[in-house]
């Protein structure tokens, strides 16, 4: 038997049609006909009925406008079934996120017995959650007993495809077991990393010289391409303060008399060199760079 319910979403305010129907749809993934807007209320008509005795997700994806340009952050799903009751099963918990915004990343929650790799372009997730302002999440009416793994997808330009240079789709590294005496996983706690996301890196410059001329400037090499250069300048306090992306840099403080931001070897003072190595999303602090006279040539 097949449900031929309408489906309906009423919004708080007047949204803008276009952007906010590319940010509807539905879990597991059914093709919309069309939708119908009356005020703050779309009807949406689906491609093919639904399937009886199944639970969905409704979700409104953070690419969503109201009519005054604002964007709903977060998004939004509304569960609900086409059998009797909704199943039992709940995982709920929070996603620390390193290195991009946890608000609004989607939360692809695939039952292991009917996948092993999800299709990053198929929508072929059994369920789906977002995670809210303060990295919480909740993923509600899963079919149990069932094992299920769960993929991390931070859609960086709203467009709900997985686009690899941009977005970034990571799994959690923990299959959950829901059983029918045990139908709750909560208080889950989610580690991803972006990896691309850059390190910051922070120190100080000690100038002991008295020279007062030209700008000192920190620079940092990368040790595989000597032509990827990332310069910084200390402050009133001669801190300073860099975004590396991932990988082994070269770090050297100098006094730039020329002002032409190129270190004159022999010339002008500089420290000796720090090598660091950059991890995704890290943090490295506490590094000191200590002026030195030009060393004199032989």
């Amino acid at each position: 038997m097949e449900s031929h319910a309408a489906l309906s979403l009423t919004f708080s305010e007047g949204m803008e049609p276009r952007t906010t129907g590319d940010a509807i749809a539905l879990s597991p993934a059914v093709e919309f006909r069309r939708l119908r807007w009356s005020g703050r209320t779309v009807t949406i008509d689906l491609a093919k009925p639904l399937e009886a005795r199944r639970s969905y997700t409704l979700f409104v994806g953070r690419g969503a406008h109201d009519r005054h340009g604002n964007n709903m952050v977060a998004g939004a799903t509304v569960v609900f079934t086409t059998g009797d009751t909704l199943p039992a099963g709940l995982i709920e918990g929070r996603l620390d996120a390193k290195g991009f915004a946890a608000e609004g990343v989607y939360l692809w929650c695939y039952d292991q017995a009917r996948h092993t790799t999800p299709d990053s372009t198929g929508r072929d997730f059994d369920a789906v959650g977002l995670v809210d302002a303060e990295g919480r999440f909740r993923i509600p009416a899963l079919p149990v007993p069932a094992r299920y793994r769960i993929w991390a997808f931070a859609d960086q330009n709203q467009n709900r495809s997985f686009e690899p240079e941009r977005d970034l789709l990571a799994p959690i590294d923990t299959t959950i077991s829901l059983t029918a005496s045990e139908p709750v996983a909560r208080n889950l706690e989610f580690h991803v990393v972006n990896p691309r996301a850059p390190a910051s890196v922070k120190g100080t410059v000690l100038d002991s010289l008295g020279d007062k001329e030209g700008t000192v400037w920190v620079m940092a090499t990368a040790d595989t391409d000597t032509t990827r250069i990332v310069m910084a300048t200390p402050n009133d306090e001669h801190r300073w303060e860099m975004q590396l992306d991932p990988g082994g840099w070269t770090l050297r403080a100098f006094r730039d008399l020329d002002r032409n931001r190129d270190w004159a070897r022999g010339r002008e003072s500089a420290s000796d060199p720090h090598h660091v190595r950059a991890e995704a999303a890290g943090l490295i602090e506490g590094i000191e760079l200590v002026l030195r006279p030009p060393a004199r040539a032989p």
